[in-house]
């Protein structure tokens, strides 16, 4: 169990810090504004020349399933071609 309080500047009170961690819920958006979440699927807006695997993914490739990541701006998703394929929000729109 872990004793940590962290002070939380909204309220101004001492919380545990597995309480303010539940309380910041980051969004994901993509290109278009739209909200995304785990196992939707977007498409590219652009041409994307991946890096490791000498090919471009094309302007309207269909990318199914992502995951979210640690970092808003990016995602995890497959693609058959290529495993372990991570995209930058800004190149992607919800379908």
């Amino acid at each position: 169990m872990s004793d940590e309080y962290v002070y939380d500047e909204e309220s101004g009170e001492w919380l545990p810090a597995g309480e303010i961690a539940a309380r910041k819920t980051t969004v994901v958006r993509d290109a278009a504004g739209n909200e995304l979440a785990d196992g939707d699927q977007v498409v590219l807006v652009k041409d994307l020349k991946v890096k490791g695997a000498g090919q471009t993914l094309k302007q309207g490739t269909v990318i199914r399933s992502i995951r979210l990541t640690d970092n808003p701006e990016e995602i995890d998703c497959r693609h058959d071609t290529i495993k372990g394929l991570v995209l930058r929000t800004e190149f992607v729109r919800k379908r």
